[in-house]
């Protein structure tokens, strides 16, 4: 048997470091009592297993699996699970802790977890894939429960991943338990709308911000970082209100046209090819450079840290709409503030994965399903909502977006902490 190490993370920061970063700041701008900090800022939480399983070579190898819970104040813990070669505890836990508050922005009853394995899912068979899913689901599977922890897709993973865990699960408890993850497919209990939802969540937070700003979707250049689920969706989307697309790109290939892509085909050679490499009518660029393109927005939705303090005072976008999460550092975000660029934080901006995830859930529950058309008023609702509370308090106290949507979230789930106060 082979143990899988991580390899030399792209990290450069410690993301959960960044995270009880963020969090000290907010309390010091809200006045958030310590006490409530000291709980806050740890996790509830951290299950570390081990993930053996049997490749169709003959071998036997063992991955690392993680699954942290940050806080359950407000309800059962709710995140997505990612493969990744690159994926750490700390990275695990931070994202855990950005659910918290992503949830609490959007103000649906859930608290934050996160899940990961440590390994390269594309360099993984179908079967090799499906039977470490259900392995790390076994080792799992008293700590996640529709009334507990419950997991959806993330980077490295989707509906079919979901299905596989949904149904280890239920083999276990003897019947089926649709509430058990999110992000299913159609056929197993999934929810119309959940595919496209983080991206509509972006749109949405787009649409309010060039309101806000008095500008106008129609003609407005956007540089999308990222093609995969978020990003490809949030592409179309923005095509189809009139903006141009002048850059994509996905972890092996970036595009780059003044005029605009073509992302029809963008998304017809990706889904043919596996890849944006080969597209005609753009120049080749790489990920560094388009996040550096001529644009009025930019919206990374790739990974974490991908917006430093080495390239934010280069930056031309006016606005940056987070579809990933982490993707600009703190001291970035000072840089990128004194420039007047307006960035819209990951847990407002791509929020709408969760909030659909939250409509599946109660689906799952009570067994009757929406519209699609339900779905996306329903979400436009709540992610406008969010928009709205976190401008008006960015407005009134005179700070960015991310310290005003932390102080909006963190506020909630410090009340709730409060209200329900410490056992024993």
């Amino acid at each position: 048997m082979t143990t899988v190490e991580a390899p030399e993370s792209h990290l450069r920061e410690n993301p959960f470091q960044i995270a009880r970063l963020q969090l000290r700041r907010v309390a010091d701008i809200f006045d958030i009592d310590d006490r409530l900090v000291n709980i806050l800022q740890e996790c509830k939480k951290a299950v570390v297993v081990s993930v053996p399983v049997s490749m169709d070579d003959g071998s036997t190898q063992a991955f690392e699996g993680y699954r942290v819970t940050h806080n359950v104040a407000r309800g059962p813990s709710k995140g997505g699970l990612r493969y990744h070669p690159d994926v750490t505890l700390d990275e695990v836990k931070a994202l855990a802790m950005w659910m918290t508050w992503k949830c609490a922005l959007m103000n649906i009853p859930f608290g934050g977890a996160k899940g990961g394995i440590v390994c390269n899912p594309k360099k993984l068979s179908r079967g090799e894939l499906e039977r470490m899913t259900r392995r790390f689901t076994s080792e799992i599977i008293n700590d996640i429960g529709p009334e507990k922890d419950i997991p959806a897709p993330d980077v490295g993973t989707d509906g079919t991943v979901m299905a596989w865990i949904f149904d280890t699960y239920s083999m276990n408890k003897g019947h089926s338990v649709l509430g058990v993850v999110t992000g299913k497919p159609l056929n197993v209990g999934g929810s119309l709308g959940r595919l496209e939802a983080t991206a509509r969540g972006c749109l949405y937070t787009i649409q309010e911000a060039v309101r806000k700003r008095e500008l106008s979707l129609d003609g407005l250049r956007v540089a999308v970082q990222g093609f995969g689920n978020v990003g490809s969706y949030l592409a179309k989307f923005l095509v189809e209100e009139g903006s141009t697309v002048v850059a994509v790109s996905d972890s092996g290939a970036g595009l780059y046209n003044p005029k605009g892509i073509d992302v029809s085909a963008a998304l017809a050679h990706k889904q043919e090819t596996g890849s944006l490499h080969g597209l005609r009518g753009a120049d080749a660029i790489s990920n560094e450079d388009l996040l550096l393109v001529d644009c009025d927005v930019l919206a990374p939705c790739a990974l974490e840290q991908v917006i430093t303090p080495d390239n934010a005072d280069k930056i031309k976008a006016t606005i940056i709409c987070e579809g990933a999460n982490g993707p600009v550092t703190p001291a970035a975000d000072d840089i990128l503030e004194g420039n007047d660029v307006l960035v819209l934080p990951d847990i407002l901006a791509n929020a709408g994965g969760v909030v659909v995830s939250y409509f599946e859930w109660v689906q799952g529950l009570q067994e009757y399903f929406w519209k699609e058309p339900e779905v996306n008023s329903k979400l436009r609702d709540i992610v406008t909502r969010a928009f709205n509370e976190t401008w008006h308090v960015a407005q009134e106290r005179q700070i960015a977006m991310r310290p005003a949507s932390y102080g909006v979230a963190v506020g909630r789930v410090a009340e709730a902490t409060v209200t329900r106060g410490l056992y024993p």
